[in-house]
């Protein structure tokens, strides 16, 4: 009993610094939190996939078959037996890393339809109380607008809140990749807002893949939203501790390696993670390799890049690994700076990456603000943010000396 109390009276002082630094928005968050259900399992359809014997082979379990089996697998196949697969499993193809990404973005325009049949005809219902029929109106809208022409879904599970990933530019051939690792609140409802539209995974994405081609408008670039693991909702007890983050790193390595065995780019692909993703980021890091992409890769390093974050769960960048290189930043008006940068008992995430003994390299953000204005035209952030992605470390703006 007295740990559990003891617990709580952190969890207090974590979401309290926060909700002090934005009493507004923070504190209604914080008020409605509840622990999310992580999703570790196959997208729906799995089991069935592995039970169908019709096409004279075993098809690869989606859970235990790595990415580099998958892409031999999918080689493989006949237009005919692909066919079938994107219609029989839309779900599993479309969220299948090492599958080609022309076939995933098609199983998911597939996958997408479906459901926004479903919420329609739950919409419609009327056993359904009012409250539910908003909520599959609100899930229809989402999907629908998902479907418009141009939208490249990398992958789309409909479970829980709903994990989604997008892509801008062409994957398959860009030269410099960046994925976007978001952190509290982002999901398929949250994905992409018309409302303070950086605010949004694909919000910022955009912004970051504008800003690239403004700086360097020859490049072959391609940028990831990826919102491919359940985040905490609001400031509760899911925010303090690493236990989604467990869960999603593993589905970020995965990510990765399926991008190995069907992109091309002559770096590792660079991570973006903010605020919550951080934690993620840092989860992931010890286990990405360092290798060589291409020939004209000298470095095989992955650029990690953490910004508004509330730690890495590590007290230096030396315990992330030599696989990753990590740059951070925080803006001087970011609440984030209010929580406490330690971790006790398996709350908080350990040191502040912005920190001069931290070790990581330091960005500037000068003229961002708030939590969620690293994004915006103009800023320090965004400018360093697009140099990294395109390898151009070179132009970086540091930060002022401190005094």
């Amino acid at each position: 009993m007295r740990r559990r109390r003891w617990k709580h009276v952190l969890i207090g002082a974590f979401a309290g610094a926060a909700v002090l630094a934005d009493a507004g928005a923070a504190a209604a968050q914080a008020a409605a939190a509840t622990e999310q259900l992580a999703i570790s399992t196959p997208p729906a359809g799995s089991a069935a996939w592995v039970e169908d014997h019709s096409y004279g082979q075993d098809l690869p379990d989606p859970a235990t078959t790595a990415p580099a089996a998958a892409a031999e697998f999918f080689d493989r196949l006949t237009a005919a037996a692909t066919d079938r697969l994107v219609a029989a499993y839309p779900l599993v193809v479309g969220n299948y890393d090492g599958a080609p990404l022309a076939l995933r973005y098609r199983a998911n325009r597939v996958a997408l339809a479906a459901e926004r049949d479903h919420a329609r005809a739950r919409a419609a219902d009327p056993k359904l109380d009012r409250d539910q029929r908003a909520l599959a109106v609100s899930r229809a809208n989402d999907v629908q607008s998902l479907l418009a022409p141009g939208r490249q879904i990398l992958a789309f599970d409909p479970r829980g809140r709903g994990l989604l990933t997008e892509v801008w530019g062409d994957l398959g051939t860009a030269d410099r990749i960046a994925v976007l690792v978001p952190g509290s609140d982002a999901d398929l409802g949250h994905f992409d807002q018309a409302v303070e539209p950086l605010r949004s995974p694909a919000g910022m994405a955009r912004a970051l893949y504008e800003e690239e081609h403004r700086q360097s408008p020859g490049s072959r670039t391609a940028v990831v939203a990826w919102t491919g693991y359940v985040t905490p909702s609001g400031l509760g007890p899911d925010a303090v501790t690493a236990r989604l983050a467990d869960v999603g790193a593993p589905r970020l390595r995965r990510l990765l390696a399926g991008l190995k065995e069907t992109t091309r780019p002559q770096a590792p692909p660079a991570l973006f993670c903010h605020s919550y993703g951080s934690v993620v980021c840092g989860t992931a890091a010890p286990d990405i390799p360092r290798a060589a992409t291409s020939p004209a890769d000298t470095g095989g390093v992955t650029d990690m890049v953490v910004f508004g974050s509330p730690g890495m769960g590590v007290e230096s960048r030396s315990e992330l690994g030599g696989g990753v290189r990590v740059w951070a930043t925080r803006n001087e008006t970011d609440w984030i700076g209010n929580v406490p940068y330690l971790e006790v008992g398996g709350l908080g995430h350990g040191a502040d990456p912005t920190s001069l003994d931290f070790g990581a390299e330091r960005l500037s953000s000068a003229h961002s603000s708030g939590h969620n204005g690293y994004f915006a035209t103009g800023t320090d952030s965004l400018y360093n943010f697009a140099a990294v992605a395109l390898g151009r470390d070179q132009d970086v703006l540091r930060p002022a000396p401190e005094a």
